[in-house]
């Protein structure tokens, strides 16, 4: 019998494993099934430019996955039963059930209104492409003047409110941040970034925190009403609630806690991956939830997995940051240069060379997706039976 590996969410981290996975093992020995509830793929780090009128490169999973020998199963997952070993999924024929004998979770994450009294009714999110569009459709009809606020400065935030400002120069666009804007960043990035926004007309609200989102206004703690034609709402992620009602050991937030292969510290045949996992890096810090922590946490479960059931070597490669990568239009960028544990360093990068540089990272997190090898050469290796069945007691051996 194959081992059956079901990898569920088919964004970036998802669908690098499903890709690593058939490039690592023989087809033969293994049935590997890609759970997605759409039939393409989201580029989630390009969801502003979307938002702003921009249309995107289709990507189809039937393309990508061609010949890799990945199924791809069009399906809402609606649970998992990590005891059992199945998972319950919904698709256009109704629900159904797959089971599994390994499980690599990468259903990520979503918007987060962090409980705020009206954000869920009135404001508009970029977590995923749903949200983008509504966004888009919404921008589309603002006449002049009117004013779009973003809520959040972190990343996110940050390039939603550039590229409505760039794209729309006939709208009053704001920012109201928790902390300082940008305060994680070296001085010269800061003052980029102040540069940037200046001459985009951004309004800049530094250490106001919203408390209530209404139609029309948000409020901040000191009583102060922001006018809102549009509220966008950037103040982080929340992970799939799927996890949560499992037997996994999660955080309180949901996240599945995992090893350094990414391995569940509860159910050794699940793996968690991006958003979903509570990842330990560099200085025992948590991994922040980003494509940057994500792309190399799938390529460590993938290469976890294929070395478990084929006796490799397991890989024992820290996840680490190099940089952060922020576009603030189409035109100017900044890379902010940081430490292995993600804090800032003097050395930044700006201007049009910076832009040019994040554009080509979007572009090879994609181009990853459909070559989750870097285009080098591989060697797909047997499944050792006993391996495959018998479980972590095999582990120890290895």
């Amino acid at each position: 019998m194959q081992h059956r590996i079901v990898v569920l969410g088919a964004g970036y981290t998802g669908a690098i494993a499903a890709g690593r996975l058939a490039k690592r093992l023989r087809r033969e020995d293994v049935a590997i099934t890609l759970v997605n509830a759409e039939p393409d793929f989201v580029e989630r780090v390009r969801m502003h430019q979307l938002a702003t009128g921009q249309d995107l490169k289709p990507r189809p999973f039937s393309e990508m996955f061609a010949g890799t020998g990945v199924e791809l199963r069009l399906a809402k997952v609606t649970g998992v039963d990590v005891d059992r070993k199945t998972v319950a999924v919904s698709d256009a024929n109704g629900p159904g059930e797959l089971a599994y004998d390994t499980l690599v979770y990468a259903l990520g994450s979503g918007w987060n209104d962090q409980g705020v009294p009206g954000a869920a009714e009135h404001a508009y999110e970029l977590a995923g492409r749903a949200g983008a569009l509504r966004l888009r459709e919404r921008l589309a009809r603002l006449d002049a003047g009117q004013t779009v606020v973003v809520v959040g400065g972190g990343l996110t935030g940050l390039e939603a409110a550039t590229e409505i400002a760039e794209a729309r120069p006939d709208l009053d666009v704001a920012v109201v941040a928790r902390d300082g804007l940008g305060d994680w960043l070296s001085p010269k990035g800061r003052a980029h970034l102040r540069k940037v926004v200046g001459k985009l007309g951004i309004t800049v609200h530094e250490h106001a925190a919203v408390t209530s989102v209404e139609a029309g206004r948000v409020v901040t703690a000191d009583g102060t009403a922001i006018p809102a034609a549009v509220t966008v709402w950037t103040t982080g992620f929340a992970v799939h609630p799927i996890a949560k009602a499992t037997s996994l050991e999660v955080t309180g937030t949901g996240q599945i806690v995992v090893d350094r292969t990414m391995r569940s510290v509860s159910h050794p045949d699940v793996y968690a991956v991006g958003d979903a996992a509570m990842a330990m890096g560099p200085g025992d810090k948590p991994l922040r939830m980003s494509c940057a922590s994500g792309t190399p946490a799938a390529w460590q479960a993938a290469d976890a997995i294929a070395a478990r059931l084929t006796g490799g070597k397991l890989p024992n490669v820290p996840v680490r940051y190099f940089n952060q990568c922020i576009s603030l239009g189409r035109k100017e960028g900044l890379i902010q240069y940081v430490t292995a544990d993600d804090r800032a360093v003097r050395a930044v990068l700006t201007g049009r060379v910076a832009a040019v540089y994040k554009e080509l990272i979007c572009k090879g997190a994609a181009w990853g997706v459909a070559n989750p090898m870097l285009g080098l050469p591989t060697r797909r290796r047997p499944v050792t039976r006993e391996r495959a069945t018998a479980g972590p007691a095999v582990e120890a051996t290895a």
